[in-house]
């Protein structure tokens, strides 16, 4: 317990944050300065890197993410695998910013979803909710030396949350103004939206899932040409979008479902992906690749017009994640959005594929501080509170 106390009195912390999203790519690190917490923190960016998977990693994480195809003995030694790749991410980055082990003094972990069940399930007269990130943060603290927290999304969901999305407390701290309303949208695998009324406190914070983000495209990237995803967006450039295929697509329940809510590979993944190549069959694969595109930022417009519009108007729209470098979902986003201009947090000094690593730094930060981090509004818990495991080394 000395080492936890002297953790919260340190005035400057040096603070890793690590991240591993849907697209499942690799692993994003992050080493920041962070002085405070709350709405006092303060932070600097000392190195961002993002640190692939090895050959053919994906695939088997992949396979052990689908019910169907999973196997326990898999999951179970992925749990400490995951972990070793995070522990050498975080030995890399602060390698990469001239620091030594020793002196890092946190580090938080979101982990590698491998499945996400925000539906409620009745099992033996209790309703269930549930959520598994592997790569243990047990296992990273034993293995770096460092004070390390993870697990975040399950303390929300035990007080009736979806546990995602998380990242609405690091936008509130972060981007709130005083006289405009502010959107935030990551396209990582899965797209998230946060709105930040003007003068807002956390209880006024609205944040959820909008849909896929890069999910789609990538997975029809893979089967369509061998590749991981449609760099630049220049292959759905060169496509048209199919109106028929996209009205299907944009007729699915989750658009029609009210917020709170979140989502994953387990709605967007595999099986929306077969059906979508069966109903697009004989057509050309750019053409696949644009309407399967131009289905993110639709999808971000449905949800403002169906949930939001009514009751905020955007006057600022930043974008964050590894979609801000498809050009052709950004230039169809600000299509949608023709009265607001989109743009990317980079112009505010937040690294836009960082984003995400950064938001865990600071929420291992504010649990180290003892503080609250989800936002009820954003994933429907009962009440705010403290997120996240704390593992010793």
């Amino acid at each position: 317990m000395e080492v936890l106390e002297k953790l919260f009195r340190k005035k400057r912390k040096f603070v890793i944050g690590l991240m591993s999203g849907t697209s499942a790519d690799g692993v994003d690190a992050v080493l920041l300065s962070v002085t405070g917490s709350g709405i006092d923190t303060q932070y600097r960016q000392l190195a961002f890197a993002t640190y692939p998977y090895p050959k053919n990693f994906k695939r088997l994480l992949l396979k052990n993410s689908d019910a169907k195809t999973a196997r326990l003995d898999d999951i179970v030694r992925l749990n400490f695998l995951v972990a070793k790749f995070f522990a050498q991410s975080a030995r890399s980055i602060a390698r990469r910013a001239g620091k030594r082990l020793t002196e890092i003094d946190l580090i938080g972990s979101h982990g590698q979803t491998i499945h996400h069940l925000p539906i409620y399930k009745e099992m033996f007269g209790k309703r269930v909710r549930g959520t598994l990130q592997i790569g243990h943060p047990s296992a990273i603290a034993k293995m770096t030396g460092i004070v390390t927290v993870g697990d975040f999304r399950i303390g929300d969901i035990a007080v009736g949350g979806t546990g995602a999305p998380l990242v609405p407390y690091f936008d509130y701290l972060m981007f709130r103004l005083q006289k405009h309303n502010r959107a935030l949208l990551n396209i990582g695998g899965i797209s998230n939206i946060t709105l930040l009324p003007a003068n807002c406190s956390l209880q006024d914070v609205l944040a959820f899932d909008t849909g896929p983000g890069n999910i789609v495209i990538d997975g029809l990237m893979m089967k369509l040409y061998g590749r991981p995803f449609d760099k630049n967006g220049d292959i759905a450039s060169k496509g048209s979008i199919l109106p028929t295929l996209l009205h299907w697509m944009a007729k699915h329940r989750y658009l029609q479902t009210k917020p709170p809510k979140s989502t994953g590979r387990e709605v967007f993944g595999e099986v929306f992906i077969n059906e979508l190549l069966h109903r697009g069959r004989g057509e050309k694969r750019e053409n696949l690749i644009a309407t399967a595109t131009e289905f993110t930022p639709l999808c971000v417009y449905l949800n403002y017009i169906r949930f939001i519009r009514k009751k905020l108007k955007i006057d600022e729209f930043l974008v964050s994640g590894g979609g801000v470098h498809n050009t052709f979902l950004m230039n169809s986003l600000q299509r949608y959005f023709t009265e607001i201009k989109i743009k990317t947090t980079d112009q505010l000094g937040v690294h836009a594929d960082a984003k995400e690593a950064i938001c865990f730094a600071i929420l291992a930060n504010e649990t180290i501080a003892g503080n609250p981090a989800n936002i009820p509004g954003a994933t429907g818990a009962s009440r705010s509170t403290v997120l996240g495991s704390i593992c010793l080394p």
